[in-house]
């Protein structure tokens, strides 16, 4: 996954240091109880050079969840986004993910953090070609619905806290043991909520359908699939969707920072609509590859450019 790490440095604590050689204490703890959080972000090229996507409000997330969980991040956002810009400079990229992660120190253990007196910063950021493979995004993917549910408490499911992902885990390796490319969690509700990791949408004549956020992640992308389904007069709601509505949809897809937007063409070993791409989908697609790349200059304040 990691290319080129010889010649590549991570930001920890105020200072780059090799990618290879950054290490943190065996007994820190957010390693042994989870209590940290952290970003995904993309930049891409553009005919500008490198641009990051939608920077600020990756970031404003970051500093929100971590508010949330009672952890003061010792920077300022401003800060924190020129470090992320730095690092990408530093690290002669302008295409790559980006990730930030905010964790305790090993000052003590146990589960009273409160005597805990270090709070750290680390960005690290890499080349990141495709999540998954890349005819994905024409052939789509195909997921089955997993034994596992989506966190009840809206603190675990909105929010990208690092001890809450086990349950993403164990759902996506779920998928895999099937022989499926992703997994489709349900809330407690038994309504859809979202991917391992992805939100989802679908397609039914010619409108566009999401899930509400009660209980799956606000994602960046999934905000700006919304907007942008707006700007393209293609009708857009939130609303509690069942797994039948998925069954029966003419198209779906997922939205991510890693996925981007990713058809789904396969429910439970059954295809959604005709089994391939939706013209819609590849609509969104066409439109989401032309705004991060730079070329629609409607959206170039989504972009922070290098």
């Amino acid at each position: 996954m990691f290319l080129n790490t010889d010649s590549k440095y991570i930001w920890l604590n105020g200072k780059f240091q090799p990618f290879d050689d950054t290490n943190i204490h065996l007994l820190s703890h957010t390693l042994h109880y989870g209590l940290g959080v952290f970003e995904g972000l993309r930049a891409y090229e553009t005919n500008d050079g490198g641009a990051i996507f939608r920077l600020q409000e990756h970031t404003s997330r970051l500093f929100d969840a971590a508010k949330k969980i009672n952890l003061d991040i010792p920077l300022s956002v401003k800060e924190v986004n020129q470090i992320q810009i730095d690092t990408m400079i530093k690290n002669n990229l302008k295409e790559g993910y980006i990730r930030p992660i905010i964790f305790l120190g090993h000052e003590s253990m146990g589960l009273r953090a409160k005597d805990l007196v270090s709070v750290n910063v680390a960005i690290a950021c890499w080349e990141w070609p495709s999540y998954m493979d890349p005819e994905a995004k024409k052939k789509g993917i195909s997921i089955v619905r997993s034994p596992f549910k989506q966190y009840e408490n809206p603190l675990y499911s909105n929010n990208k806290i690092i001890g809450t992902y086990v349950n993403s885990i164990l759902a996506l390796h779920d998928a895999i043991d099937k022989e499926a490319d992703e997994a489709l969690l349900l809330d407690k509700n038994g309504f859809i909520s979202e991917g391992s990791g992805e939100n989802i949408f679908i397609v039914k004549d010619s409108a566009l359908y999401t899930p509400r956020t009660d209980f799956c992640l606000n994602g960046i992308t999934r905000q700006s699939v919304i907007e942008i389904a707006g700007r393209m007069d293609i009708p857009i709601q939130e609303k509690d969707l069942t797994y039948d509505d998925l069954l029966d949809a003419d198209e779906a897809f997922f939205s991510g920072t890693a996925v981007e937007i990713t058809p789904i063409t396969i429910l439970d070993k059954k295809s959604i609509g005709n089994g391939l791409r939706g013209k819609i989908t590849e609509k969104l697609q066409s439109k989401y590859s032309e705004i991060v790349s730079g070329q629609d200059s409607d959206y170039d304040h989504w972009l922070t450019r290098l």
